[in-house]
């Protein structure tokens, strides 16, 4: 019986020690082994205008022209938020480089002013120059100097939403 409680007390001593042990040991996140404690100076806490100032500076709220042929009518590009926008008779809306936009109301046809067209991610397809802009469809713009304007014989204004800079002109 004697041996028997020896043994019982050997084994808490044990477990009791290899528990303490292993709450005092430095685990690797404590280490730095995970991901950076955010404020540190690995991972800096900044400010929005910040955020803001840098993404101008890099472009990420353009709104100049694209150049290019006929008359420009003042941007009203802003950036990544999506905005309605109305496409007059005789407009082409000319998208800057990664916008996306959906036709909402009207007949609608592509414009580019080479061979290669925009993407109608909808139905996985390329909408070259000329080509009906389905309405409802999520359209990108890969490059800029693309984009819609309304289709011949419709008399209509065209409803687009568009998320990206973007420029209304008056093609020749």
């Amino acid at each position: 019986m004697k041996q028997q409680t020896i043994r019982l007390a050997a084994a808490i001593v044990i477990l009791g020690t290899g528990l303490w042990i292993g709450t005092k040991w430095p685990s690797s996140a404590d280490v730095g082994g995970g991901a950076a404690v955010p404020g540190s100076v690995d991972d800096p806490v900044v400010t929005k205008s910040y955020v803001d100032q840098r993404l101008a500076a890099l472009g990420g709220q353009s709104g100049g022209g694209t150049g290019g042929g006929g008359t420009t009518e003042p941007s009203n590009g802003q950036g990544a938020a999506f905005q309605v926008v109305v496409v007059k008779k005789g407009k082409t809306l000319i998208a800057h480089e990664g916008a996306q936009a959906v036709v909402r109301s009207g007949k609608a046809v592509a414009y580019s002013p080479d061979k290669n067209g925009i993407a109608d991610v909808t139905d996985g397809v390329d909408l070259t120059n000329g080509k009906a802009v389905p309405e409802n469809h999520l359209i990108l713009f890969p490059r800029g100097g693309r984009g819609v304007t309304t289709a011949p014989g419709f008399n209509g204004n065209l409803t687009v939403i568009i998320s990206g800079g973007y420029d209304l002109k008056t093609l020749p």
